[in-house]
């Protein structure tokens, strides 16, 4: 396992086979563990292919794994990057950390991702 975060707030390895694992701790761990999965869970209901899947969950830890959304992008243009976030806006989800350390490029498809879903929040219309 390679280990990509180290904060405050949570650890990130990567699997050799590809998985995420995050576990959360610091101030309102279990809190932003179960924001992370009730937004990463609407996403996925609603068909947003440009998120992390949620593969497994541990609320006793807590923990989740999920599927590995590509590389983290070092240098986005603003245009750029403003846009990647709308496009999530459009799946009721507003991020709350629009930064680029939380969009990551998936090689497959040539696609950029989000990532780090602790923050975000479910728009009115959406909750």
């Amino acid at each position: 396992m390679l280990k990509v975060k180290d904060t405050l707030r949570s650890t990130v390895h990567l699997t050799f086979d590809g998985r995420v694992i995050k576990a959360y701790h610091g101030p309102n761990a279990r809190e932003r563990f179960d924001n992370e999965l009730r937004v990463l869970a609407h996403l996925q209901a609603a068909g947003c292919p440009f998120v992390p899947r949620v593969l497994e969950s541990d609320p006793s830890v807590p923990r989740i794994v999920t599927t590995n959304c590509g590389q983290r992008v070092e240098h986005l243009d603003e245009a750029r990057r403003a846009e990647v976030f709308a496009e999530l806006e459009r799946y009721g989800v507003r991020h709350d950390d629009p930064q680029t350390h939380n969009v990551t490029y998936r090689n497959a498809d040539g696609r950029f991702c989000v990532i780090d879903f602790e923050f975000a929040t479910l728009m009115p219309s959406q909750s």
